[in-house]
């Protein structure tokens, strides 16, 4: 099973696709989210979200810098004040 990450910006769409686990900053602390986790929301700090394509994959890091972080019934959502390129 994949979990579907989006990663968005005010100005445009980042990455959208489906992947092993994403693990967010969020402002109480970094939280993982897979496949199924249990809808919420959360504010997230400046700090890299980790994306694991794979079970026991590499992580790719993204920087970002603030914004809110929604887990729902279509996956986790990711709206980013910026993101570094």
């Amino acid at each position: 099973m994949a979990l579907h990450f989006e990663l968005v910006t005010p100005s445009k769409l980042v990455r959208s696709e489906d992947v092993h686990m994403v693990v967010v900053p969020g402002a109480e602390g970094e939280f993982g989210v897979l496949e199924g986790h249990a809808p919420f929301m959360s504010t997230i700090r400046d700090g890299a979200v980790q994306v694991y394509k794979t079970e026991g994959g590499a992580p790719e890091e993204i920087e970002v810098r603030g914004g809110f972080a929604e887990v729902g019934d279509n996956g986790l959502t990711v709206l980013a004040e910026h993101v570094e390129d």
